[in-house]
Order: C-alpha cells, then sequence, then structure tokens
C-alpha cells in the first residue's frame, strides 16, 4: 500500500516569536535609556551613617577635585557663584540648593560655599553616600 500527501511536507522555522521579542527588548531599551540621568557630574561624595531624599527638584551645586563649581552641568566661576545662585533661585519661594562637594576637598571650601548660601538665606542640604 502506497500512502502519499497530496501537498509535500516543509519544515518552517517560526520566527513571528522571534519578532515580538526583539520588540520587546527593543522597547524596554527605549524606556530604560529615557530614564538614566546623563546630566551628572562624578564625584566621590563624602560618607553618612542615614540618608534622607528630597521630594523636590532642588538646585545643585557640585564642587569637583580641582575647585570647579558647577549649578547642574554649568560651570561658574567662584566670583560669579553668588550671583549665578540668586539668577537661579529668584521664581522659588523656598530655595534648596543640593551640595555636591568631592570627598577630597576641604571643609573651608564647604563653608566658603555654605557662606554664600547664608547671605542669599538659601537652605543647603550637603549630598552623602551611605556607608
Amino acid at each position: 500500500m502506497n500512502i502519499k500527501r497530496r501537498r509535500p511536507f516543509h519544515d518552517e522555522d517560526a520566527m513571528a516569536s522571534m519578532n515580538d521579542i526583539m520588540f520587546f527588548l527593543m522597547l524596554f531599551f527605549l524606556i530604560i535609556s529615557t530614564m538614566a540621568n546623563t546630566n551628572v557630574i562624578k564625584l566621590m561624595l563624602p560618607k553618612a551613617n542615614s540618608t534622607e531624599k528630597l521630594a523636590k527638584q532642588p538646585l545643585t551645586l557640585s564642587v569637583n577635585e580641582n575647585k570647579e563649581y558647577f549649578i547642574n552641568t554649568t560651570q561658574i566661576p567662584l566670583e560669579g557663584l553668588e550671583n549665578a545662585l540668586s539668577a537661579a533661585l529668584a521664581d522659588n519661594p523656598d530655595p534648596t540648593v543640593v551640595l555636591r562637594v568631592a570627598q577630597t576637598l576641604t571643609v573651608q571650601d564647604l563653608v566658603d560655599v555654605m557662606t554664600i548660601g547664608a547671605h542669599l538665606k538659601i537652605k543647603m542640604v550637603l549630598s552623602t553616600d551611605k556607608k
């Protein structure tokens, strides 16, 4: 007895699921890339036993190892720091500045910046890393 198929058998590769997987991977990486914050200046922060996060979006003042001052990501000379801070916080009724000072700087460098903040009546918070 000779039984034959009417249509010949062709093996197929199921690629539809591969398209779905590639779409989800692409979507995942697009969402993650928008969440990354690229406006950050790399600093080694001092250590603290406890940390607290602020609910508001404050202004960030960073001082790196070379005593270069940055408001968010804009570099400002020390002489123009007071004017730049007052201009940046002019429309804010309750100004808050997060200080990100490099671990290797002296306390005097921190006091110089905090003196400017006290003169402008700005609430300043020192950013640290957890121990």
